[in-house]
């Protein structure tokens, strides 16, 4: 977005409002101003370089807020790879890189362990949960998230045919539409969500089923609109989020539409519950609940039930189905690739069911998923971290409390890492003998005691879903359509809308 039209878009809604609004504005305006002179005058000295930033907006004009990721490579041309932004209020350090991301993610670890507090969410989750939690509330929930997800099945053969069975009804929703374009967000979409609700409910929604379809359709928008330039700004000046109007009234809406499912989901569960025989990760969290412990009592509560589930389900949906879209939209662009792929599935799996015991036969399919998820981007930024304390890192001064952003772009998309970055180029994991070559810079879970909790199910869901896919299709552009490989807007890096033609191939 141009300066120009960003500009215009905030006095647009600021001459919506009415005079009180308009009088609330301007005093925020000031007491914000001088609240920025007061962090420049106190700013220490050796904090990362960075652009000169303006009173209350900061940065903004001279970064892309609906891609600020891109702007940020270039600054890191001119302030090195550790240097600051500040987007409204909110003073940013941008970390760039391998080395500097693995220095900070590994070897400073517990110093920026904590996760900084997101006004949109503090206000609706209020930081409970395990994405956005803090302290012995993220380490009793992290714990007992994978403790539960192993116990119900993720890494074991009993997800896997779960896996497994839910690719096969892909399989037959596809084919319903019998060569014809579609839109496959919602199915796909589906489909992978099927899998953390086996988890944490332990059922499966059909495709077509009202209950399914609000839940995507809720987490979509709302990872659209979190995406938004306005949104962007918004979030990073708490006083004006609370009565401003903007996108993230109906963020907010949205929200607790979902949590009023959780909530229903609970209520019928706990009346249900036999602790004798705990079928999900639900039951498991009301038996934890029950035990009248301190630990029981100071996590094991409603509000964190609610923004945990939250967080498995978006994060066990979002990213794998994204990376599938792109994975059909890609073997659209390069027939040829998708025409190899299918070759060594009929040699190595031939009409058989793909398992994952068959990834290490196929070098090459194993390539092109990692491909897909390199070249995809889907989380350019990661989520941000917070400094826990005063930190002293490579010859800066990092003040507790700042937003700390490892930016996994300037990795998956970094020339000094992949022969050809802005390429769909699956011989990036591929050595000169055909094998699969593992790289360093591969780390789109991101690194250190806060990478994703799911990365091993999303890997098994990734092979099963994508090589079952093409196992029994061959995807193709509508007649006419041109294949657009330009990120949409939103929080994460997904296609733009697309059809596709699933034509059989047996």
């Amino acid at each position: 977005m141009q300066p120009a039209s960003f500009r215009a878009l905030i006095l647009e809604e600021m001459f919506a409002m009415d005079p009180i609004t308009i009088l609330l504005s301007i005093i925020t305006l000031l007491l914000l101003v001088i609240f920025a002179k007061k962090q420049n005058k106190d700013a220490n000295k050796n904090f990362p370089p960075g652009p000169k930033p303006f009173p209350f907006i900061g940065n903004i004009l001279k970064i892309d807020m609906s891609k600020p990721y891109r702007t940020f490579v270039e600054m890191s041309k001119e302030y090195g790879t550790v240097f600051s932004v500040q987007i409204g209020m909110s003073k940013i350090v941008v970390l760039c890189g391998l080395e500097t991301i693995k220095d900070a993610l590994i070897n400073h670890v517990d110093d920026f362990l904590d996760r900084p507090k997101a006004r949109v969410f503090s206000r609706t989750t209020k930081d409970h949960g395990i994405i956005l939690a803090n302290g012995n509330n993220w380490k009793v929930m992290r714990r007992f998230t994978l403790s539960t997800l192993r116990d119900y099945g993720m890494g074991k053969k009993s997800i896997e045919n779960k896996i497994v069975d839910e690719a096969e009804s892909l399989v037959q929703k596809f084919r319903s539409y019998e060569g014809k374009p579609f839109d496959n967000l919602k199915s796909m979409n589906s489909a992978v969500a099927n899998i953390i609700v086996a988890i944490l409910l332990n059922r499966r929604f059909d495709y077509e089923d009202p209950t399914i379809l609000k839940l995507v359709s809720l987490i979509n928008e709302n990872l659209r609109l979190f995406g938004s330039p306005l949104f962007r700004l918004l979030n990073s000046i708490p006083l004006l989020i609370h009565w401003l109007p903007g996108t993230h009234r109906k963020i907010f809406a949205n929200i607790r539409d979902f949590h009023g499912f959780l909530e229903t989901t609970f209520t019928k569960q706990r009346k249900e519950l036999d602790v004798n025989d705990q079928r999900n990760l639900i039951d498991a969290f009301l038996v934890k609940q029950q035990e009248g412990t301190p630990e029981s009592t100071d996590y094991f509560h409603n509000e964190n039930l609610i923004a945990l589930v939250d967080n498995l389900f978006v994060a066990g949906m979002e990213t794998t189905s994204t990376t599938l879209r792109w994975g059909l939209l890609l073997m659209m662009k390069y027939p040829e690739i998708q025409e190899k792929v299918q070759n060594e599935i009929k040699s190595v799996i031939g009409s058989s069911q793909p398992q994952i015991e068959h990834r290490r036969q196929m070098p090459y399919t194993d390539a092109v998923i990692h491909e897909v998820q390199r070249f995809g981007d889907i989380a350019p930024a990661s989520v941000s971290h917070v400094a826990s304390h005063d930190v002293n890192f490579r010859g800066y001064f990092i003040p507790k409390g700042t937003v700390v952003m490892p930016l996994l772009h300037s990795v998956l998309k970094g020339k000094a890492y992949f022969e050809k970055p802005e390429e769909f180029y699956p011989e990036h994991f591929l050595d000169s003998a055909g094998n699969f070559k593992k790289s360093e810079a591969f780390i789109p879970f991101s690194l250190g005691k806060r990478s994703c909790a799911g990365e091993n199910l999303a890997k098994m869901e990734l092979f099963i879903f994508f090589t079952t896919l093409l196992q029994n299709f061959t995807f193709q552009a509508p007649p006419g359509a041109k294949l657009d490989l330009t990120p949409g807007v939103g929080s994460t890096n997904a296609p733009k809308p697309y059809e596709i033609c699933a034509i059989p191939r047996r």
